[in-house]
């Protein structure tokens, strides 16, 4: 099926695509601070919320720029190719506006008009007691990325709102004001993420802003019957499509590698090789040539789950959640190969802290690490699904 772009469209698309890149270079530069914060900095986050990248997932109503989720992809993919911290929210922080897009009208107003961005942990690990015309919340919650930056966070409960049948997971959306935020986050990679714990102390939200995880599943909508038709996530198995940024920046991020291993090998001359230049070795050859077309097939597997998404609108056979999940963790499998196998050939050059394939490399395997991107769990969950057996997978 082919699909005709405005050249309006094609407008938006490019200035957004020029935004990722303005964000991604500037994430680039900074890159020493935010490792040093474990934190992108004031400045990313600003250049963030004031593109229109930060509206992009919203209905039409609140006027942003609603793109599909290919360029959704693509616009993620851009900002990886500079810094993967950047990408993860400038991934997350435009997707967590997806939540109150699924809330009653006035409960959606008052987030989206007041104009912040959105932090969400779907982890069920807190509690809520009811209190009036609300609840109130109260736990502990790691891994809130983009914590620092955020007015609001989603966080997960188990509780039975009216009409409900028995408890179900939630996401009260909060005030970040409201919380305390523990700035613990000391990893690996991904340390411009500023991914840190926070703590909700008897935090009350009304009603009105508790979403319940059932309204996200497939074919989910709003509380009420005059929505938009054209938006992208009221017509996909939702977390499916809400997983799709981690392997357009781990594409992001390799495509980089492979640039850079390029570059230097270019560049290279081996003492042992009598000067030799690297690029002229057949053995640097084979591997340019061999990860090249790893990173196609990568290519591939991402277009055919972005296909896979857009004719599930459609579709009396939807693709099952966990075929979604093993494409995802293909890509990151071929990716994170990709990675190691281009640090292993550079050899010691490539490991001086700092350096871009230092960088990269730890920063494509801390995503490869993310519980929506592990490859066992994947295979394992789809391997029952082919034989008939349901994995329980979400997305």
């Amino acid at each position: 099926m082919s699909t005709i772009v405005s050249s309006t469209e094609n407008e938006v698309i490019q200035k957004l695509l020029a935004d990722a890149t303005e964000i991604g270079k500037l994430a680039e530069k900074e890159n020493a601070q935010a490792e040093e914060n474990a934190s992108i900095s004031a400045n990313v986050a600003q250049a963030i919320k004031d593109s229109p990248i930060s509206k992009m997932n919203l209905p039409k109503e609140y006027g942003g720029p609603q793109v599909s989720l290919r360029d959704f992809g693509e616009i993620v993919r851009t900002v990886a190719y500079y810094n993967v911290s950047a990408a993860w929210l400038t991934f997350l922080y435009p997707l967590h506006n997806t939540l109150p897009s699924f809330l009653g009208k006035e409960a959606r107003d008052e987030i989206v008009n007041q104009g912040g961005l959105i932090s969400d942990i779907f982890a069920a690990v807190g509690t809520a007691e009811e209190d009036g015309e609300g609840y109130r919340i109260n736990g502990k919650w790691a891994f809130a990325s983009g914590v620092n930056y955020s007015d609001w966070i989603g966080v997960g409960v188990k509780l039975q709102l009216p009409g409900m049948d028995e408890p179900e997971v939630c996401l009260p959306i909060l005030r970040t004001s409201d919380l305390q935020i523990v700035e613990n986050w000391d990893t690996f990679g991904l340390r411009g993420t500023g991914s840190n714990q926070i703590i909700a102390d008897n935090v009350y939200v009304p009603k009105e802003r508790i979403l319940p995880i059932s309204r996200l599943e497939f074919g989910g909508r709003p509380p009420e019957e005059d929505y938009d038709k054209d938006y992208p996530f009221y017509h996909v198995p939702y977390f499916s499509a809400f997983y799709l940024g981690f392997p357009y920046m781990v594409l992001g991020g390799t495509k980089r590698v492979i640039d850079e291993f390029k570059s230097a090998t270019e560049k290279r001359r081996r003492l042992m090789d009598d000067g030799l230049l690297e690029s002229e070795s057949p053995r640097s050859q084979r591997v340019m040539a061999e990860i090249t077309t790893d990173f196609h097939a990568a290519e591939a597997l991402m277009d055919q789950y972005i296909k896979k998404l857009e004719n599930s609108r459609n579709s009396k056979n939807p693709t099952p959640a966990a075929e979604f999940f093993a494409i995802r963790t293909k890509i990151m499998k071929i990716c994170t190969d990709i990675a190691v196998r281009v640090l292993l050939t550079l050899g010691g050059a490539a490991l001086y802290k700092g350096g871009p394939i230092e960088q990269f490399f730890r920063d494509i395997l801390s995503v490869a690490t993310h519980k929506t991107s592990l490859y066992e769990d994947s295979v394992q969950a789809y391997g029952l699904e082919l034989f008939g057996f349901d994995s329980g997978v979400r997305g």
